[in-house]
């Protein structure tokens, strides 16, 4: 039987301060309305207290979602939970993301406080939270490189005070899969409690292990997941909400499920390429616009005899268009068959034969050969010489 994991989509709040990302509220709306029919389960929709227009567009929000869980980000701070609290209390399941870092770099260079008060404040916030809403969720910042025996005790105490969820950053992207996965693992076996909270995975990007962290956190008892659309975020990003959702959903053998409707996935990336002015790159996995481009010969023919050959999702698994057979020099004949037929016209071995041969010469001089470029190749080497 498959678990369920949980996506928390946090693109309208760490995918939002990548610079030049910021968006207006009307603009956010139009994102966390798709996001929720997408089938996100929970929304961190902003971090009220940074500013009045992020609260407005958080409370707003949270008016609006049917479905998904509206979450505000705070400190471990009064003024900041009473304001997160303000902002999502008319959702229809609200929740307040509050905590403070753990690492001894955190503690002590940032905070500079000791590791005992940083347990009082992360107890007293999780503690106010409660008072306004029923579903906190509590994140140690920096947990990826905090002490596992030290991070427990952290843990145990705001499981304690009441926290619903228990968020494990690797903040800084850090670790490496086994580490993240052993640590989720730790807390699994070394905190009372913990089997009645979920357990969340929130990793960036920074050694490119955001989504394989994610996975391995999964895999280790995490029943929740932080992600971004197209990994976008702080620095080198987040993880990527449309890999980890497709990974879960191809290796059937991991046994996990995730509510997301993928056909969703292409349109979801375009529209925060395009609202957040973010570029996806085009070998970008899932949403990428070569992730289902064959140039190579080899490749070609294997997809045209079956597709499983080079593709192990169908394209309209994730709402796009479908495979594309692009021609240049390293295409075969089958490729530059394959294309001819598509314009209408059946060529025999020679005509392919004869075709092909200049064809190279134009792919030489051009890169990639276009529709145009194969109507005039077909009429000169082709029909002209069939006649």
């Amino acid at each position: 039987m498959e678990k369920q994991v949980k996506i928390f989509d946090t693109t309208l709040r760490d995918g939002e301060q990548v610079p030049g990302c910021q968006l207006h509220g009307t603009e956010k709306l139009v994102i966390a309305k798709a996001l929720d029919k997408l089938g996100v389960d929970i929304i961190e929709a902003g971090f009220p207290i940074s500013s009045p227009a992020d609260f407005d567009a958080v409370k707003t929000i949270a008016d609006e979602m049917k479905h998904a869980a509206v979450c505000g980000l705070s400190r471990a701070v009064k003024k900041d939970i009473e304001v997160a609290a303000e902002a999502v209390k008319t959702a229809r399941r609200p929740r307040i993301h509050t905590g403070l870092g753990t690492s001894d770099l955190h503690v002590f260079t940032k905070l500079r406080i000791t590791k005992e008060e940083v347990i009082e404040r992360g107890v007293a916030a999780v503690k106010l939270a409660k008072k306004f809403v029923e579903d906190v969720e509590f994140f140690a910042e920096d947990a990826g490189r905090t002490d596992n025996e030290y991070l427990a005790r952290v843990i145990e105490a705001v499981v304690k005070a009441g926290a619903t969820v228990v968020n494990i950053p690797d903040t800084t992207g850090y670790c490496l899969p086994e580490e993240y996965g052993a640590k989720i693992r730790y807390l699994k076996e070394h905190v009372p409690g913990i089997d009645k909270v979920d357990i969340s995975a929130h990793c960036h990007n920074d050694l490119g292990l955001a989504t394989s962290n994610s996975i391995a956190a999964v895999q280790n008892g995490a029943t929740q997941v932080e992600c971004t659309i197209n990994g976008i975020g702080e620095r080198a990003g987040n993880t990527s909400l449309e890999e980890v959702v497709m990974i879960l959903r191809k290796r059937k053998d991991l046994k996990y499920s995730t509510n997301i409707d993928a056909t969703m996935l292409t349109a979801m990336s375009k529209m925060v390429e395009q609202r957040m002015n973010m570029p996806v790159q085009p070998n970008k996995a899932i949403v990428g616009r070569n992730a289902f481009a064959h140039s190579s010969g080899i490749h070609q023919d294997g997809v045209l005899k079956h597709r499983q050959n080079y593709e192990i999702i169908d394209p309209s698994e994730v709402g796009a268009d479908g495979s594309s057979i692009v021609l240049t020099a390293r295409s075969g004949r089958a490729a530059l068959d394959y294309r001819i037929k598509k314009l209408g016209v059946t060529l025999d071995k020679k005509e392919l034969n004869t075709v092909y041969h200049n064809f190279l010469k134009v792919a030489d001089v051009k890169g990639l050969v276009e529709d145009e470029d194969l109507e005039k190749l077909v009429v000169k080497y082709a029909v002209t010489n069939a006649g």
